[in-house]
Order: structure tokens, then C-alpha cells, then sequence
């Protein structure tokens, strides 16, 4: 079939757990703006609705548009699950120019529940608090977005800027945590790391550490590493900082789906 003959992907929407109220299922904000001035949608379209706290997607039709409130009725509810079974937070040495944008773009659609903006010794750009409240407005707007375009059950949390220090004690009590580096020798400890986490239980936490433009600092792995991270290979060749968290999330969402 031609790609343009193929269905239209069906579009996706979050709502508050207290507007899915039995066979009722209600939408507010600016999702009802862009539903009737941008999708233009009517009655009697379906929609998908998750409501960022469980892994169920709500299938519903529209049965009225108001310039305030979108009310559906709900068709079924599809209950399985789209998240993976383990809880991944990105650890991302902050990178120079919009980088960042693609970075947590991309990490939602590959699966990571969180992402946190780190400050490592060799980031170029500096932000002060004024900058970063801006800053991080715009990067949950885009995590928003990325978790509706792939049917996310949530949205994931892009978090305060930490230093690398502050990174390595928010990721302490995580199960699973390793930091790709490029002068990690080998694969075995990367098979090893992917052993690991095909292991976890359900609702394990996972942490993954990655660089800005330049890598890591030797004391900076040297303190992940006495920390428990485990340094890892992601292969041969020297990746982008933008590409390695895509390298590392697709490895662990693909070990994790086929498990």
C-alpha cells in the first residue's frame, strides 16, 4: 500500500485523572484549542487519551467542542502497556545551541521516563537561574509533544540542572546505572549492563549518564565509577553527545521489549 493510503495515526491527548469520570472522559487547556482551530476534529472522531499516571490508553469518541472543554465518550480502554518496564532517567551533560531540544525529543520517543540537564566540567554553556526557568518551559513543552506524537502513557519530567556531583547522588539508589564513555574498552561490560537490566524487576529504576560535546572529565568518570556506575562501550567510533543517548536508549528499549 502506498504511504500516502495508509490511516492516519490516530491522535493522542493527556488529561487530569479527575476528568476520566466513567464513560465520561473530558478535556481542557490548550489541547482543546489546537482539537478545534488546528485539527479542526468534530464529533463522532476518535481520539486516544492517556492520564499521565496509569500505562492505559483510553479510546474514546468526541461528542462535543467548545471553545473551552472537549467531552468524549469512552469506546474502550486498551490496556496494554506502551512504557517500558523499567524507569529510565537521562543524565545529559548540557550541550551547546537548541542540541538539547532533539536530545529530549528523541530520549521520550525511545522510552526514558525522565530527563535531567546535568553541568559537567567541560559543558560550554552556562545558564544562570532566569535562563533555565526559560529554559526548561520550553523542553517540557517538547517532551509534552514527543510523548503525545508516540502514544507515551505520560509525559516525562524534564528536571532542574544539576551538577555532575548532584546527578551522581540523585542516581544512587537507581538499579541499573551506566555511563557510556569513550574509552571504555570492549563490549562486554555494554552485554553485561544489557543483562542486567533485561533482570530488573518491573518498575526498576535505570540511570544513564552522557556527556556534553568533549565527553566526560577523567575525574568525572573516576567518580561514577566509585559510585557504582558502570562505564560502557557504545562501539568504535566516537558519537555526538545528541547521539549517543539515542545509541544507548535503543539498545536498552530494544533488550527490553524483546525480553
Amino acid at each position: 500500500m502506498a504511504l500516502r493510503d495508509r490511516k492516519e495515526v490516530m491522535n493522542h491527548f493527556f488529561t487530569d485523572p479527575s476528568l476520566i469520570q466513567g464513560m465520561d472522559i473530558y478535556i481542557h487547556g490548550d489541547d482543546v484549542k489546537h482539537i478545534k482551530n488546528v485539527l479542526r476534529m468534530k464529533a463522532g472522531e476518535e481520539i486516544s487519551v492517556s492520564n499521565g499516571v496509569d500505562d492505559k490508553e483510553y479510546r474514546c469518541e468526541i461528542v462535543t467542542v467548545t471553545d473551552d472543554e472537549v467531552r468524549c465518550r469512552l469506546r474502550f480502554i486498551k490496556e496494554e502497556g506502551v512504557e517500558l518496564p523499567l524507569r529510565i532517567t537521562l543524565f545529559q551533560g548540557l550541550p551547546k545551541a537548541d542540541k538539547m531540544e532533539l536530545i529530549i525529543q528523541k530520549a521520550v520517543e525511545l522510552g526514558a521516563a525522565a530527563i535531567v540537564p546535568v553541568e559537567c566540567k567541560r559543558c560550554v554553556t552556562q545558564l544562570d537561574d532566569k535562563r533555565y526557568a526559560k529554559k526548561q518551559s520550553r523542553w517540557q513543552e517538547i517532551a509534552q509533544a514527543a510523548a503525545k506524537q508516540s502514544k507515551r502513557a505520560f509525559i516525562p519530567e524534564v528536571g532542574e540542572l544539576m551538577s555532575f556531583k548532584q546527578a551522581i547522588e540523585r542516581a544512587k539508589d537507581m538499579e541499573c546505572r551506566c555511563i557510556p564513555y569513550e574509552l571504555a574498552e570492549g563490549m562486554e561490560a555494554t552485554k553485561a549492563f544489557m543483562e542486567m537490566i533485561k533482570k530488573a524487576p518491573a518498575g526498576a529504576e535505570a540511570a544513564v549518564f552522557i556527556g556534553p560535546e568533549g565527553g566526560f572529565a577523567e575525574e568525572e568518570v573516576e567518580l561514577a565509577q566509585r559510585n557504582g556506575i558502570t562505564p560502557v562501550s557504545l562501539g568504535r567510533r566516537i558519537l555526538r553527545t545528541e547521539t549517543a543517548g539515542m545509541a544507548i536508549l535503543s539498545m536498552m528499549m530494544y533488550e527490553l521489549e524483546t525480553h
